[in-house]
């Protein structure tokens, strides 16, 4: 089968942005390594960015967004990467600048090709998608850099969002002390069910504080906000904790002293998703799919099909989603 559908974004005349499903033709794509017939894609922000015309994300239009996919391997001149085997493709340039996971059809480097690890079924690795990806990333950081769960609570920002409602599950999963702060209160039980210990609002951290410290509160963060939430987490970090940065949904600006950093030993740590080598990719699915599996995750995740995406998109875009949404593709 030569074409497929797709769901692809145009820029209108008057600087406007719409997406429809339209029929694509494999010569449509960009050149690549290996095809990959799309089961399944998920929703994230950057997504939700692209497809609203968000320049720092896709200068090129029409597009098809979709920084997440996963299926079965139907053309590869690579001979590591057969045909016939299920691969998962996330970040690099996918859905941003290459055509993405919102087509069923995607064509890309074997460089950004992982595969699919086999403890872990298609529909669950986009459950995962990016933001389980980085979820790990950021807890492996954090376990990297000695926080364990005797050393105290760990907070965790945008705790409603993809990446947060991930990052809670696994750090409760692995027996830490987890404190969620969020803005919507309607989700507080589905956060105690990931086993979340304690509730708190977003506006707690959101204010600007004068104060260069504030009491020693957490052992370490997973923040996904950036702005002044990050800035005031890591002021209530304790001595030698640790913050695993991975988000900017509050704002890319970081207004602080360096006090936290050379009076308590508080390290700030970057987490990129997108860019780092395939190998670490890999591990990270591999642990995903053994030690790290999160039974609980399709309860966090609703299933949509092109007819809904445009909508969800925008509510994504709105900041009003919670948990994850997973694009069934066939």
């Amino acid at each position: 089968m030569t074409s497929f559908k797709a769901y692809e974004v145009e820029e209108a005349a008057d600087g406007s942005y719409s997406g429809k499903l339209v029929s694509r033709e494999l010569a449509d794509l960009p050149a690549g390594d290996v095809v990959i017939e799309v089961s399944y894609s998920s929703v994230n922000y950057k997504d939700a960015l692209s497809a609203s015309g968000n320049k720092g994300v896709t200068r090129q239009f029409p597009h098809t967004p979709g920084i997440d996919a996963v299926g079965t391997i139907v053309s590869s001149d690579v001979e590591a990467l057969a045909v016939g085997s299920d691969a998962l493709v996330t970040g690099y340039d996918l859905g941003m600048g290459t055509a993405g996971g919102f087509g069923q059809r995607i064509r890309v480097p074997a460089p950004w090709v992982a595969k699919l690890p086999a403890n872990l079924a298609a529909k669950e690795s986009m459950c995962l998608g990016t933001a389980g990806l980085t979820a790990a990333l950021c807890v492996d950081k954090l376990l990297s850099n000695g926080v364990v769960p005797a050393g105290g609570k760990v907070l965790v920002t945008g705790a409603t969002g993809g990446v947060g409602m991930i990052a809670c599950a696994l750090l409760s999963k692995l027996g830490f002390e987890v404190v969620a702060s969020t803005g919507k209160p309607e989700a507080g039980a589905r956060l105690q069910a990931l086993g979340v210990s304690e509730i708190i609002s977003r506006h707690e951290l959101a204010e600007e504080n004068p104060r260069p410290l504030l009491k020693e509160s957490y052992a370490a963060a997973v923040d996904v906000v950036g702005g002044n939430t990050l800035a005031n987490v890591l002021k209530g970090i304790k001595s030698g904790g640790s913050v695993a940065a991975c988000g900017l949904v509050e704002s890319p600006a970081l207004n602080t002293t360096v006090l936290p950093f050379i009076l308590r030993g508080v390290n700030l740590l970057g987490v990129d998703s997108v860019e780092i080598p395939l190998a670490k990719k890999q591990a990270m699915w591999d642990l995903l799919a053994s030690d790290w599996q999160l039974p609980e995750l399709e309860s966090l995740t609703s299933e949509i099909g092109f007819g809904e995406l445009g909508d969800v998109l925008d509510k994504v875009l709105a900041g009003g989603a919670i948990g994850r949404y997973v694009l069934k593709l066939d």
